[in-house]
């Protein structure tokens, strides 16, 4: 999936590889027990405008970009424990065109570890780099409850 990114982005948040139900609906956290958009519409104080379009429209109004990792690996199912194969996205180049990005978000420990494997964390960039507990609904030995997952989410609040 492309990224979504406007010319103002700031942050930057990132996912391992969107699960079956978001490549099917071809939707950014389409599976709607995942508690993406409810955990960031907590942060924005907005309610959610309920269509996928004006989700994006409300994310690139505050001036955060969404995109994966991952740009295409072997995997059955959806879980991140199960990519194999994996081959990144240009991370590189989305960011040398949008040098106003000043902080990473990681939307799970694949993500981040992904990142690490493929791009190193580039200390003299300037960026910061927040690695977060999954959104994702699955259970897990690190799953976390919505509100504990509200609560590290928040540390985006200083960049938006």
């Amino acid at each position: 999936m492309a990224p979504v990114i406007d010319p103002h982005a700031k942050v930057l948040i990132l996912g391992s590889m969107p699960g079956a139900k978001s490549l099917e609906a071809q939707h950014y956290y389409g599976n709607p027990r995942n508690h993406f958009w409810e955990i960031i519409f907590a942060l924005l104080e907005k309610e959610d405008p309920v269509t996928y379009e004006d989700r994006l429209s409300l994310l690139k109004k505050h001036h955060v970009a969404l995109w994966d990792v991952i740009h295409s690996c072997y995997r059955e199912g959806s879980l991140d424990s199960a990519i194999k194969e994996e081959y990144p996205n240009d991370l590189k180049t989305l960011l040398r065109e949008h040098p106003q990005i000043k902080a990473i978000a990681f939307n799970g420990g694949k993500a981040y570890r992904s990142y690490k494997k493929h791009f190193g964390l580039d200390e003299e960039s300037g960026l910061v780099y927040l690695p977060l507990p999954s959104t994702s609904p699955m259970r897990g030995k690190h799953v976390k409850t919505l509100p504990e997952k509200l609560e590290a989410w928040s540390v985006l609040e200083e960049y938006l």
